[in-house]
Parts: C-alpha cells; structure tokens; sequence
C-alpha cells in the first residue's frame, strides 16, 4: 500500500470516530440508552433515562496494524549463514566482506542485505549508503557506537532500513553534543536516516543526544518492537512522514517534543499512528505531536509535558465574576508564550483515541486538535495547566473512563458530543465549554465572547454518559445550544454570582437524562419551555454548605434523585424523566422544603426578556415554591469588594417597624415586590444586599419613561 493511500486510510478512520481493540473497549459496546446505576446512596438515581431519539450505531472498522506495517517490519530473523559479520574495535572495525568499506572509524554498508555488528566505536560512524532500492537490514547485537561530532548511525541512502535490536542484547548509540557537515543533508540526530526507517526486535537500545534529536527518519519512522530508552536535547523521535508504532516499549526524555511527526509540504503526511506500546515520556515541548492527524489504538502513557501543570501559565482575569467575558473592542489576554507547545497529545489535525491506559500531567491541554478530537475507548487521568481535552472542531465522547483531576477548562470544542463513557473533571473556568473560534493559545482567535448572541454551529449535546463537573466558572457553558437527551449529569457550579452551573448563549433542551446542578444564584439558568421532560430551578433562602444534600421526592414520597453537593451553593437545578407537567414533587435542600406543582414544564424559568449576562433562562419573579420555609425569594448577590464578601449597609436605614414603604405605582407589572422580613439583625434594620448582574440589565431594559427605575425589576 503506497503513503498516500495509507494516509488516508487513517484520515478516514479518524474522521468516522472508531471502536476499540484491546483493552479500551469498544465503541459498539456502549449503548446510547444505557441507563444509569441506581441505588438510594448519596449520588443516586432512582428514575432511568430513555434512549434518545434516533440513537445510532458508532462502531465503525478499526485499521490493522496490517495498513500500517509490512510483514517485513515484524520480521526480525535472518540467515546466519549468509548474513555479513562487523566487529567494532573502538577506533575501528573489522569485515571480510567487499560490501562494507572502513575508513579509520567510519564503516559504510553499500549493499543489500544483513550485517550483524557488534562491539564498540568510540567517535566513529556507520553508514548506510546502498542503492536506492536497496533493502538492507542492520542487527544491533551488543553494539555500541558514539560520536562525539555527527550521527552515530547515518542511514545515506536506501529503500528501506530494519534495524534490528537482537534478543537479549543491549545496545547503545550516542552523539556527543554537535554536528560538523560531512555532506548536503543536515545532520542532526543521534540516528539520522534519509530514507524509510523500522526499528524491531526484542533486545534494547539506549540513544543519547547532547545535541540534536534522538531518531529522526526523513521518511517513515516505524517502531515494531524493542525497547528504547531515549534523551534528547531535541526531539525524541521524529519522522517527516510519519511515525508509527506497533508495539514496544519507550522511555523518552526530550529537551523538545517526545514524538514528533512534521511534514510542512505534504498535508497527507505528517501523521502519528500508535496501535499498542509502553510509554513513558517526558518533554519539555508535547508528548506527542503530529502536523496532521494522531491516532492511538491501545497501549499504556505516561506523559509529561512541559514540566506539567506545575509550570502552567497564569491566566488572565477579567470581567463579571472574574473570568472569560470580552466586550466588543476588548482583547482578551491570555499570558501564555506561544513559542514553545506543551500540550500531551497534540494533532494539527484531527486526534482520534480508540483505547489504551492514559496518564497525562501538562503544562498545556492534555489532548489538543485542531481539527476533531474523538474518544472512543480508554482509561484516561488528567492535570492539565489549560483545558483537559481541546478541539477546534468537533469534540465527540462515545465511551472511555476520563478522570481530569485538575485543568483551567475540562472539555472544549466548538461543539462537544457524549453519548457514553463515564467522565469526572475538575476546572477552575468551565466544565464543558462550547466555543467558536480556534484555542486563545493558537492563532485566528480565542475563548473571549464579543457579544452575548449565539454562535453558529457551537452546541453541546449529551444523550449519555455519566458526568460529575466541578467548576469555578461555569458547570456546562455552550455560546451557542445546549441539549441533554440522556446520561447521568451531577454538576457542582461555582460558589460566585458572576457564573453558573448552567450557561448558554441559544437554546437549553432537555428531553431524557437525569441532571442535578448546584451553583451560585447570581447566574442561575435553566431549560426552556419547549423541552419535552421537566425541569426545576429552585434558589435556596440562603447558601448552603458543602456536604448539603439535595433530594427530589414524587408526590407518593418516592425518592427520585439524590445528591450531595461538594461546595457551598443556592441554586439547584433538577431534572429526570418522571418529572411531568403538572405533577406535584417535593424539593429538599439540607433543612429547607419545597412543595412544587409543575405548573409549566421548566419551573422556576423566567420567559420573555433576554436577561442578564451570557442568557435568558434565569429565576423569575412569580412561580416561586410553596415552601416551608419563611423566605425562598434569592438574596441579592454580596459585594465582592469587602473581605468578608458582605456590602456594608448602607446609611439611614433605621426605617421605624423594619419595613421598606414600596414604591409609587408607575403602571409597571407586578407592581409590588415583597422584600425579605426577618433579615436576622436583632433591632430589624435590613440586612445588607446587591444587586445581581441579571437584574442590573432587566433594570436598563425595563425603566420607565421618567428614567427611574420600575416598581418590580
């Protein structure tokens, strides 16, 4: 099969997603109507999801490692009996064969065949210089071979090359801190190949470059077998047109990328195919790093990148809750230098995983494409300095086990898709965020929002899976719509009014799944009223503590979902498939208790005005809870300024019996607002209050004529 063609071939199969082999799973395996786990504990559903609509088949055709590789790269044998013997003697080297010619301590291989070297060169060189349709087979069998100013193995020219590393040998090849030219072709690595280049075998080999890259094959650069132990000040492994691994085992420390594949001039080239192996890398630039597309089958990782999340960049601040709001005109800045990547997993095209055991810890995203990123399968644990998973484009999650213990954003793509899988994220900004435009540490834009309208084509749509988020910024955050159809989704939202569990700049539908959102109040949304299942948006008298737990009980006094929450919070929003219209529920957050009768399908959603920041399905006025408790108005959000995060109260407030007198009618709607009586101050003076960003923009679009504002807004 020609390069073109292979390529793709991969191309195709990343673009289609993939089920899995070995120990990933497979894509088939996981069903879009997978109900969730019940039980009665803390974090449990009672009530399963229905399969959603038109739900699909993804499984799609693996590719064999038989289109990446010939039988030849496996083959490690050889016949003894013809093969052509060099021994090493530290300055020089010995052969009895006119097809080796030795030079002081440069030895060159000018024919085809299979020369088994072994022994020791100090600052000398082998080289491969045969025909161009030469096949020429090079067995490592206890060699070891430096050189203090070029490559140690220069592979000139031939069709191909198998360097074989010989069972139960080990070997070493090294350069010692430069490269003088000896020819027109630029030098630069430890093993430097022109021409198509296969390293198999079971024995080992030990590459060290103080200058320069560990391996770099101008061609393909195919790994069947062995293990390789590399340092590099450069690269570890680089090929032009390719990488690809079919199995051994790889600890690699690189002053630049670990695994580097780049072809600037052939877009079908350039790419980083992995069907198994044992990895272990640590860069100071990516882990892993292909100008086009990556794909990984199976195997185990281990990355490092950057220095890890350690090293990440300070992010810049700004805006309504102290993060990623950009007004038109504004520029968001992000301080991160963009000379040197640090990301785990990086494709300048599309990044495909079908399976395998990840750990990754990066300065950067740990998984980043630039075109679509898809999860197929795999067992993934991620501290990222940015986001955990990125994609330009399409972002899509049909199964795997993804655990992203710490990140700036979790998940991000233009648009996010999960249909499986089960995935807990930890971030500082958002859980899941949908955003046009390419990563703010790339070119052609960034996250910053320059306007408060919904993007074309960005969207988030979950129809399975098990997600736990925990934010700082927003829980599920999509510039454009957000649909939920099925899965299990537990969000715990950010403890400051300048965001929310739940955010979106177009449509919010839900019509299958169990959701449970917990956040601040400030920011609070929730679906719209022409989804198809109900929903609940309740703001709690005050905030509650971590550990609080949330429950839902029908009107029989069946449990329907459980949650305890893991931060302080005030909002809840609550959603499963036996929430109905006009069906009474009971709402208990820790001590409070509300009576709700579904009146509407999404309780507690204001309709008919645009908002505040960022969307318009936040707590209205009317279609409050029956509650048992004395106040489930909302608290006005408390100044941040002040250390204690409560405003000052405000001058002259002593009003005789507590009591604000309400202001003149103005012929506004609802034209009374009944503020909170027992504001826990023991002479009655009201408490201090602020007012939420949301309500400071329906005062701008609801004042009256004489430019006071409203009674009621």
């Amino acid at each position: 099969m020609t390069k073109k063609a292979m390529a793709a071939l991969l191309c195709t199969a990343m673009l289609l997603g993939g089920c899995t082999t070995g120990s990933g799973g497979s894509a088939n395996e996981t069903s879009f109507g997978q109900k969730p786990e019940t039980g009665t504990g803390e974090n449990s559903v009672v009530t399963s999801s229905p399969a959603p609509p038109s739900a699909q088949n993804n499984s799609v055709p693996v590719i064999n490692a038989s289109d990446m590789f010939t039988d030849r790269d496996s083959r490690t044998g050889y016949d003894e009996t013809t093969a052509i013997y060099i021994t090493l003697t530290e300055t020089s080297a010995s052969c009895a064969s006119s097809a080796v010619s030795v030079d002081g301590s440069t030895i060159t291989i000018r024919g085809e065949g299979t020369y088994v070297i072994s022994g020791t060169l100090d600052n000398g060189m082998v080289i491969v210089d045969a025909d161009k349709s030469a096949k020429v087979q090079v067995v490592l069998a206890g060699a070891h071979i430096q050189n203090s100013a070029s490559a140690a193995l220069y592979i000139k020219k031939a069709d191909k090359v198998f360097l074989t590393l010989a069972e139960g040998t080990k070997n070493e090849i090294s350069n010692g801190g430069r490269y003088v030219a000896i020819d027109d072709n630029n030098i630069d690595a430890a093993i430097f190949s022109k021409d198509d280049l296969t390293i198999n075998g079971s024995g080992s080999l030990l590459v060290t470059a103080a200058a320069g890259h560990g391996i770099v094959s101008k061609n393909d650069l195919a790994v069947t077998g062995g293990s390789l132990y590399i340092t590099a000040e450069g690269h570890g492994m680089a090929g032009k047109d390719s990488i690809r691994i079919k199995n051994g085992s790889f600890e690699i420390t690189s002053g630049k990328d670990g695994l580097h594949a780049d072809n600037s001039e052939d877009a079908s080239s350039g790419f980083l195919y992995i069907a198994n192996g044992c990895f272990t890398v640590t860069a100071e630039g990516d882990g892993m790093d292909a100008s086009s597309d990556l794909m990984v089958a199976d195997g185990s990782f281990t990355i490092t990148a950057g220095g890890g999340i350690d090293h990440a960049k300070a992010h810049a601040q700004e805006g309504f809750g102290g993060r990623g709001w950009a007004f038109p005109g504004s520029v968001e800045e992000d301080t991160k230098e963009t000379s040197t990547s640090t990301k785990g997993l990086k494709a300048s095209g599309n990044l495909s995983i079908l399976g395998g055991t990840f750990t990754v810890n990066s300065a950067d995203d740990g998984f980043h494409a630039n075109g679509s990123l898809s999860i197929a399968g795999g067992t993934f644990t991620v501290a990222s300095g940015d986001d955990g998973f990125h994609a330009d484009d399409a972002l899509t999650v049909l199964s795997g086990t993804i655990d992203i213990t710490d990140s700036y954003e979790g998940i991000e793509g233009k648009t996010i898709e999960i249909s499986g899988g089960s995935i807990r994220l930890a971030a500082s900004d958002d859980g899941l965020n949908a955003a046009g435009g390419n990563d703010s540490n790339g070119s052609g834009g960034g996250r910053g929002r320059d306007s408060f309208a919904a993007q074309e084509g960005v969207y988030i749509l979950i129809s399975g899976g098990d997600l736990h988020i925990d934010a700082g910024g927003d829980g599920i955050d999509s510039n454009g719509d957000l649909t939920v159809t099925g899965g299990t989704i537990y969000v715990d939202g950010p403890t400051n009014d300048g965001d929310g569990a739940l955010d979106k700049n177009g449509t919010a539908l839900i019509h299958g799944g169990t959701l449970v959102a917990v956040g601040a109040a400030g920011m609070a949304e929730t679906f719209d009223s022409a989804s198809t299942q109900g929903c609940i948006l309740v703001n709690a008298a005050s905030t509650q503590a971590a550990g609080t737990k949330v429950e839902l009980f029908d009107a029989s006094g069946s449990l329907i979902v459980s949650y305890t929450a893991a931060k302080p919070f005030r909002s809840v929003v609550v959603s499963a498939p036996s929430v109905t219209l006009g069906s009474t529920y009971r709402l208990v957050i820790g001590t409070e208790v509300s009576e709700i009768t579904m009146t509407t399908i999404s309780y507690g959603l204001r309709e008919g005005n645009s908002g505040g920041f960022g969307g318009k399905n936040r707590p209205g006025r009317g279609d409050r809870p029956e509650s048992e408790n004395p106040d489930t108005n909302p608290p006005m959000k408390p100044d941040r300024s002040t250390t204690d995060g409560n405003m000052p109260a405000p001058p002259d407030m002593d009003i005789p019996g507590g009591n604000i007198p309400a202001p003149p009618d103005t012929g506004a709607p609802d034209a009374s607002v009944t503020l909170p009586q027992d504001t826990g101050t023991p002479d009655g003076k009201m408490s201090a209050w602020s007012i939420t960003d949301w309500q400071i923009a329906e005062c701008l679009t609801t004042g009256a004529a004489d430019g006071h504002i409203t009674s009621g807004s």
